[in-house]
């Protein structure tokens, strides 16, 4: 048992040191030189976990003095909240920032068309697309129309000041949010909404050598001619957090995580379920600080668990179970705002965690209800034959075993007694004629 818990133990601190990226572990250092360009790729939905990563990369460029930074970018969208995250890294950055979206065939669709938009120098290759801002769901569903309106004006200002402050058309920005409007990389630099055309970096490079841009520092002229290119690729770390901060993964894990808590509870000394159980919970959590959660919907999951462990101890004919299975489906419906989470995803999850719940509470119950068979407890109530008279003391033959035995009256042998009570060796009986 203490070799399991050892074990268990430096399982849990390893991942512990993993996320959150003590020293040493899942981390990717480099060093860098003024001569040197520093391209962080950013493909896939934006959530926490990409927009953690374009931090790191973008601190990583300024701490080693980086002539540029050039952000890849091929995004569908993603949270608003990652996404002012990674703006307001790049606003604030000390080294220019240029946003190439390529190669041919990407796009920066809603939080990309920002995030373009914000850097010093925003760049596409041809054959790629920008627009389509409107806000959404994380699942794609429209937001209600009260709703949408509230989020739609300010991501509206949100947009017409970023471009305003780079010199870029603020009009197009606003129509793409409000209208869902999208256009090519030569439409794009026709309007105004980039600086011009690359089909790769090399020429990114040669067409920027020499162009002035402002950063918090001041104005700085880029000379990138021959810069040397290091890319900052995503570490194991980096591939983790990028996983956990989807909304799905972060439900599948919170029922994980709860499962195997329950299950360590319902059967002590199990272990296994238990560790897998704690580390799950750890990774949800982790997922839940940086997703907008909706805590009734939490309290509601909880209150399901707290349901099932009670079945355990009273009879309700199944009322507490089901009464568990509907607080945990609604609580399921209701845990994200505004990111939804899909639906085909979390129902089966429901039925499969829930009847998970069910059938060790009902092993539980039955656990609990059943006559011990074993021990001393088991002997109680058991018919046995005398061996040697009792009088007051002597030997029976009861539960596969002879004990020493007490009576309040004489029984002979061959009689058969029924065990009334331990009391250390010696067991307490009385005449039976069963």
């Amino acid at each position: 048992m203490a070799k399991h818990g050892t074990a268990a133990f430096f399982c849990f601190v390893f991942i512990s040191l993993a996320i959150l990226g003590i020293p040493g572990f899942g981390t990717s250092g480099m060093a860098l030189a003024e001569n040197e360009v520093f391209i962080i790729e950013l493909e896939g939905p934006i959530n926490p976990g990409t927009a953690m990563y374009v931090i790191r990369g973008l601190e990583k460029a300024a701490e080693q003095g980086a002539g540029l930074a050039i952000l890849r970018l091929d995004t569908p969208g993603g949270l608003a909240s990652s996404m002012r995250t990674i703006i307001k890294a790049i606003l604030n950055s000390p080294i220019p920032v240029a946003v190439w979206v390529g190669p041919s065939g990407a796009g920066a669709a809603s939080a990309g068309v920002m995030i373009t938009v914000a850097a010093h120098i925003a760049t596409m290759a041809p054959g790629t697309n920008i627009g389509a801002a409107h806000p959404v769901t994380a699942g794609g569903k429209d937001i209600d129309k009260t709703m949408s309106e509230k989020v739609v004006n300010d991501m509206a200002a949100y947009a017409r000041g970023i471009a305003a402050d780079k010199g870029r058309n603020g009009e197009w920005v606003e129509k793409a949010i409000r209208e869902s409007v999208s256009i090519t990389a030569a439409e794009a630099l026709e309007n105004n909404v980039i600086d011009l055309v690359a089909k790769d970096i090399d020429e990114l490079l040669q067409k920027i050598d020499g162009r002035e841009v402002s950063v918090p520092g001041g104005k700085i002229t880029l000379k990138t001619a021959d810069l040397k290119k290091t890319y900052f690729r995503p570490s194991w770390r980096d591939k983790v957090l990028k996983t956990i901060s989807d909304p799905n993964i972060a439900y599948i894990l919170m029922m994980i995580g709860l499962a195997g808590l329950y299950f360590e509870l319902s059967h002590p000394g199990a272990i296994f379920p238990g560790v897998i159980g704690a580390i799950s919970l750890i990774l949800a959590f982790f997922s839940f600080q940086t997703l907008p959660v909706n805590y009734a919907g939490l309290l509601l999951i909880a209150l399901a668990i707290i349901f099932f462990i009670v079945e355990v101890k009273v009879t309700s004919y199944g009322v507490l179970s089901i009464g568990g299975l509907i607080s945990m489906t609604i609580g399921s419906l209701m845990l994200f705002e505004d990111v939804g989470g899909s639906l085909k995803l979390k129902l089966p999850t429901i039925l499969l965690v829930g009847g998970f719940f069910v059938v060790v509470a009902s092993l539980a119950f039955r656990a609990f209800r059943t006559r011990p068979m074993s021990g001393t407890d088991g002997l109680l109530g058991e018919v046995g034959m005398v061996k040697e008279r009792i009088d007051p003391e002597g030997l029976i033959f009861v539960h596969g075993e002879y004990w020493r035995a007490k009576a309040r009256e004489r029984v002979e042998p061959g009689e058969k007694v029924e065990v009334e009570g331990v009391e250390g060796l010696v067991l307490s009986v009385k005449k039976t004629s069963n």
